[in-house]
């Protein structure tokens, strides 16, 4: 059973204004209600992506940032800038 895309993208209005609400009402700079509002809003837009993508074929042109993956594409680079460095010694 796939979820129907307009209440998969209600769900993800609603995050996006749960986590308006949390930003602007912080306490303090690790406050958990920001962090939770923050992975809803992925959540939310992970499950309206599916369910769009169900039910028209169709995907966003947006994509979710991952702090990991992030970390590890620099440390590629990094690396390749090692490697070129060390090329330039011959």
């Amino acid at each position: 059973m796939s979820a129907d895309p307009r209440i998969a993208l209600n769900a993800l209005t609603d995050a996006l204004g749960e986590h308006l609400s949390a930003a602007v009402n912080r306490r303090g700079e690790e406050d958990p209600a920001v962090e939770k509002a923050f992975y809803a809003i992925g959540d939310a837009f992970e499950a309206y992506e599916d369910a769009l993508f169900a039910a028209t074929g169709e995907v966003t042109p947006l994509d979710l940032y991952d702090e990991e993956a992030d970390a590890d594409d620099e440390l590629d680079d990094e690396d390749e800038d090692e490697d070129l460095e060390s090329l330039g010694d011959d």
